[in-house]
């Protein structure tokens, strides 16, 4: 996903090459791309006879949904809000006061 993120759509192909490093195989990353296709995180786009895959969602929407998900798991979700507001950085902090702002 982060190589989608930053480069955009690419082929499988493409996809490959940029992570040839990790010494898989192609059809390895096929599969990788079609079962996140199915989890619903990637559009497949046929273009001639390679498809292209994009990310449904930016970084941040699919972090946002991770966080959700986890705080889900929380039997007093107020207490892990009061403890995630405590590990935030100052500025982390502000911006949270401006999205809670936003929303009125």
């Amino acid at each position: 996903m982060e190589v989608l993120w930053e480069a955009g759509p690419l082929t499988g192909k493409q996809l490959a090459q940029r992570l040839a490093d990790r010494k898989l195989a192609y059809t390895t990353w096929l599969t990788v791309l079609s079962r996140l296709e199915r989890k619903g995180l990637l559009k497949r786009d046929r273009r001639g006879r390679a498809h292209t895959y994009t990310p449904l969602a930016s970084r941040e929407d699919h972090i946002a949904v991770l966080m959700r998900q986890a705080l889900g798991q929380a039997e007093d979700r107020e207490a892990a809000l009061q403890h995630f507001a405590r590990s935030v950085t100052p500025a982390e902090a502000q911006a949270l006061r401006r999205a809670l702002e936003d929303l009125d």
